[in-house]
């Protein structure tokens, strides 16, 4: 099949699935991306149409994220969490669907604004690339120690990248002794699922059920839908004031050109930011919304291109997290040695392969969320059990590991995920700090230890 056909096929496929993924409240980006991408490389699909499944799939699932978090006011994911202030506050004066259009507006614009800034930065930072590939062993290290600090768990996340090395590289050796070669693939889908396999391991337990158990159901109350435009697509430049789309696109330039720092972290930065400028509540609220939403969206696609073109290595949240597989998913794609879209696409080529991802799923997750966002989210709430979502991607997770090294893998998987879990949900050793760990943790041991 043509390359720009299978591309445009996944990237619809990437669409649909994460438009209906991004209404499931709580649904992490890395533990929902990370597998499914990696189906998608294993199958052999072509670099460009990874590509183009991959970004559409963010822009999908950072649309519709906006759905509970504006409606219900529920964190999407992660990255929603800093926007439930506002969005509690739109819900409180009866305008929750207000909030809704001016997220999914500004996420629309900050992604179509990020892919050519950061495509540029990031060939300017090429130039770079072989040192930060010759030193990636170190550079992990301080990535580790650097995103540690500036975790919830700080001295903690410090004080355990030793000892943690010395778990995956324990793991390591002894998969290595029984397969005859070492796992790569089975340790970051354990990091991945690590903090939703936790919960369901405390809800297994007696003595820690009643940390997480509810003694009653959550009520919400749904606003109804009011439509102020004729036809199916929306312009998004009318949803926003002159105003909004000005700052949401100085904002998104401005993220565009970070790659080191949390996507959460630069939503929260920005929002208060701006917020502090605008005076009048709902003014603040609305605004805020449309600039937190968009630079969740340009933050993630940088994040995603500098790394991938400039170096080839993982050196961003999110490139160590959601786009873990476009950069190591072995045998096909490696980091030692870079062998992954780095070396396999040209610069142009993320370009073009990157609209179609974005393009494919503004026209799905866009009008879709504008026109049906009340009625999907009640059909979600009524119909769809999270539990069962979860249990599908812990299957998804086994079939990978079992695909990598049989049975080995997915004990090595389920191990990973029980350490990484635990030491994040008690400990607040991020996910971040987990993935440096792993890919620092051969120099970490060899030149700490000298083993």
């Amino acid at each position: 099949m043509n390359v720009l056909l299978l591309a445009i096929l996944l990237a619809i496929v990437a669409g649909v699935i994460f438009t209906l993924i991004g209404l499931i409240s709580g649904s992490d980006e890395t533990a929902v991306m990370v597998p499914a991408t990696l189906i998608v490389v294993l199958l052999g699909a072509p670099p460009e149409a990874v590509f183009a499944f991959f970004m559409s799939a963010v822009l999908a699932k950072h649309l519709t994220h906006a759905i509970p978090t504006a409606l219900m006011g529920v964190p999407g994911d992660t990255t929603a969490a800093p926007m439930l202030e506002h969005a509690n506050f739109m819900r409180r004066i009866g305008l929750p669907h207000i909030a809704l259009r001016k997220m999914i507006s500004g996420g629309i614009i900050g992604a179509f604004i990020a892919l050519p800034i950061a495509l540029l930065f990031a060939v300017f930072l090429s130039q770079f690339g072989t040192f930060f590939q010759d030193n990636a062993g170190i550079i992990f290290t301080l990535a580790a120690v650097l995103i540690g600090y500036v975790s919830k768990g700080r001295w903690v996340s410090i004080l355990l990248i030793v000892p943690l090395a010395l778990i995956i590289q324990g793991l390591n050796l002894v998969s290595t002794s029984i397969l005859g070669s070492g796992l790569s693939i089975s340790f970051f889908l354990g990091i991945a699922i690590g903090p939703m396999l936790t919960d369901i391991l405390l809800a297994t337990s007696r003595s820690a059920r009643p940390n997480i158990e509810r003694t009653k159901k959550n009520e919400y109350k749904l606003a109804p839908e009011q439509k102020s435009w004729s036809g199916y697509f929306p312009n998004p430049f009318k949803v926003l004031t002159k105003k909004q789309t000005a700052v949401v696109g100085g904002t998104s330039f401005l993220s565009s050109l970070t790659f080191a720092l949390s996507p959460v972290g630069m939503t929260s930065l920005m929002g208060e930011i701006v917020g502090s400028r605008v005076k009048g509540q709902y003014k603040k609220s609305t605004t805020s919304l449309a600039t937190m939403n968009a630079v969740t969206e340009s933050t993630y696609v940088a994040e995603t291109l500098i790394p991938l073109i400039a170096f080839g290595i993982p050196l961003s949240p999110v490139a160590i997290g959601p786009a873990q597989a476009l950069f190591n998913a072995p045998p096909v794609y490696t980091t030692e040695p870079v062998h992954n879209l780095h070396t396999l696409m040209a610069p142009m080529d993320f370009f073009i392969y990157g609209l179609i991802g974005l393009i494919v799923a503004s026209i799905i997750a866009y009008p879709f969320s504008m026109n049906y966002a009340r009625k999907a989210t009640v059909l979600v709430l009524k119909r769809i059990n999270q539990e069962a979502i979860i249990a599908m991607f812990i299957g998804i997770v086994c079939l990978l590991a079992f695909y990598e090294g049989g049975l080995v893998a997915v004990f090595v998987t389920f191990a990973m995920a029980m350490v990484g879990g635990m030491l994040n949900r008690f400990l607040g050793v991020g996910v971040g700090v987990q993935f440096m760990v792993f890919y620092g943790s051969s120099w970490i041991i060899s030149t700490l230890l000298g083993l």
